[in-house]
């Protein structure tokens, strides 16, 4: 038999049509499969379901690493933890003229939805917190352009600060399964982080929250991971693949296979099918040759160019590739 889970699949993809999304024993079933036929044809269906809600366009992201180092929490797989010893770059918060050059080359790219990240637990110095508002200001006056921002654990306050100063969306990964998180972070709790994104949706903004996958997690513990996401009703998932940092905890932990993360792609897909599911951080070392399919599974966003501490893909050749695939780059965030 050429396939055997066909019928499966396609029920599946008819569910998602109809906005019912894919059951807990659903998406294990889908990480389960092991057939090179039917993998293929799972990709093909989310594929569907993507263009269904989402249309031709791919929605690119940048960041810039606005703040580096020396960050209290000891999450296993950061080169930016100050209990590592890494090479990892360190320095004070940029100021509001060098984050606006990096958004404005962003532009030039395709790339309207541009985000200021910071390392550490959050920020306390009232005048880093002004700089970041009055930054995030800018951001919001220049045309097309979403501000973003990925600055730790907040109060309710800040939040609204943020927001009034012209946030669109805030991002905070949960990083992995609540059932797993001890094993990858110790010095703050896993509630903590979906209070930090309660509190953000609370205050107005747009959350972009999603995870690392390849931490040693079970494949049980990334749908654990899909279902917290649904529940939280984030807008936008970025999923990352552990890329081993030297110095760090994960530093010897074995690549994902490139079929597991399109299965797992596709699984998010079908949990989440009307969300924005957005490829970032070390998709260029685990899918290697691969990276097209990210799309054809079911994402329809990407990080592009240089991540935190580790360097990305060129958004020329981002941009090149969707419309290779006869797909199309943003031209505004949020269209």
């Amino acid at each position: 038999m050429l396939f055997t889970n066909e019928r499966f699949i396609k029920e599946l993809t008819d569910n998602a049509l109809a906005g019912q999304p894919a059951t807990r024993d659903d998406a294990r079933r889908i990480l389960g499969m092991a057939q090179q036929t039917d993998i293929m044809l799972l990709l093909a269906h989310a594929n569907l379901v993507r263009q269904h809600f989402h249309g031709d366009t791919v929605d690119l992201c940048a960041i810039v690493n606005a703040k580096s180092g020396r960050c209290t929490e000891d999450c296993a797989f950061c080169a930016q933890s100050a209990h590592f010893k890494t090479s990892v770059q360190e320095y004070p918060l940029l100021s509001t003229d060098d984050i606006i050059r990096e958004a404005a080359h962003c532009a030039q790219n395709n790339t309207h939805r541009f985000s200021i990240v910071t390392s550490g637990k959050g920020i306390s110095a009232e005048e880093d917190f002004e700089s970041i508002c009055a930054t995030v200001g800018q951001l919001a006056a220049m045309p097309g352009m979403a501000p973003c921002a990925s600055l730790g654990i907040l109060s309710g306050e800040q939040f609204a600060r943020l927001k009034q100063a012209g946030l669109k969306r805030y991002h905070h990964n949960l990083e992995t399964a609540e059932s797993f998180y001890g094993n990858i972070c110790t010095t703050h709790p896993f509630s903590r982080r979906t209070a930090t994104v309660r509190a953000a949706r609370e205050a107005g903004l747009e959350i972009c929250c999603g995870g690392i996958l390849g931490l040693g997690e079970t494949p049980g513990q990334r749908v654990e991971l899909a279902l917290t996401l649904r529940e939280l009703g984030v807008d936008s998932v970025p999923l990352n693949f552990l890329n081993p940092i030297p110095g760090t905890r994960l530093e010897n932990q074995m690549l994902l296979p490139p079929l597991e993360i399109l299965k797992a792609i596709a699984m998010f897909r079908f949990v989440l099918p009307e969300k924005e599911i957005r490829i970032c951080g070390g998709r260029e070392v685990n899918l290697r040759t691969l990276q097209p399919l990210m799309y054809l599974a079911g994402a329809n966003g990407a990080m592009t160019g240089n991540y935190l501490t580790t360097s990305g893909r060129d958004p020329a050749t981002d941009s090149q590739e969707i419309l290779d695939l006869g797909l199309f780059p943003n031209i505004q965030a949020g269209e």
